[in-house]
């Protein structure tokens, strides 16, 4: 079991979710939605942690918006958490994001496709953060001990694993059920993103589809 703020993650503990525009378009926007979010998530008793990306650095195209960046994006979310203290989740591209990143987010997320980077992993795990790390796609579920044990060499334990999906021939991604249960086995929560389960990385020539 992972806490983040008051909400408890895994076991026998109740649904929660993470949820926000994919990245930061702008103040406005994303205390909107996060006001959205909250209130919907109140009515229905669901905890909620709040996701949105200050930079989108895996972009299929040069020509995609990326977001506001570190500083500019950092400052948005933490009036997300003095606004509705609501807990904070966001992607971390490289070493030198991750100190400033953890002054303000409650969950570092690290994204598929650098699930192996190790200095980007250790770093992450020296912040004393929780580290939410998605499986990427070209990995078996058993694969990601090695990414928990590259963690856990900094002492930090709280962990979380992301299943969302696994290449099947290009652009498509199958979502196999029984990577839960086998990633579950190394003793880390494993959460379940349908979002990108459904998504054709690349599959519109200069930006994902499905």
């Amino acid at each position: 079991m992972v806490k983040v703020g008051k909400i408890k993650i895994g076991g026998k503990e109740p649904f929660f979710l993470i949820a926000g525009p994919c990245v930061i378009e702008n103040e406005r926007i994303t205390l909107s939605v996060a006001k959205e979010l909250k209130i919907i998530c109140e009515d229905l008793s669901i905890p909620l942690i709040f996701k949105s990306s200050y930079d989108k650095a895996n972009r299929s195209s040069i020509q995609s918006f990326r977001g506001p960046g570190l500083k500019k994006g950092l400052k948005i979310l933490s009036k997300v958490k003095e606004k509705f203290g609501i807990p904070l989740l966001s992607d971390v591209h490289s070493t030198g994001e991750i100190k400033e990143a953890a002054k303000v987010l409650d969950i570092i997320q690290i994204p598929a496709f650098l699930c192996r980077q190790t200095d980007l992993l250790l770093e992450a795990g020296k912040s004393g953060k929780v580290v939410n790390v998605k499986k990427g796609q070209f990995l078996s579920p058993v694969d990601v001990k090695n990414i928990i044990e590259k963690i856990n060499s900094t002492g930090n334990r709280k962990v979380l694993l992301t299943e969302r999906g696994t290449f099947f021939g290009y652009h498509n991604l199958v979502v196999d059920f029984r990577s839960l249960f086998i990633m579950k086995k190394f003793g880390c929560p494993v959460i379940f993103d349908a979002t990108h389960s459904v998504q054709e990385p690349g599959g519109k020539g200069g930006s994902s589809g499905g």
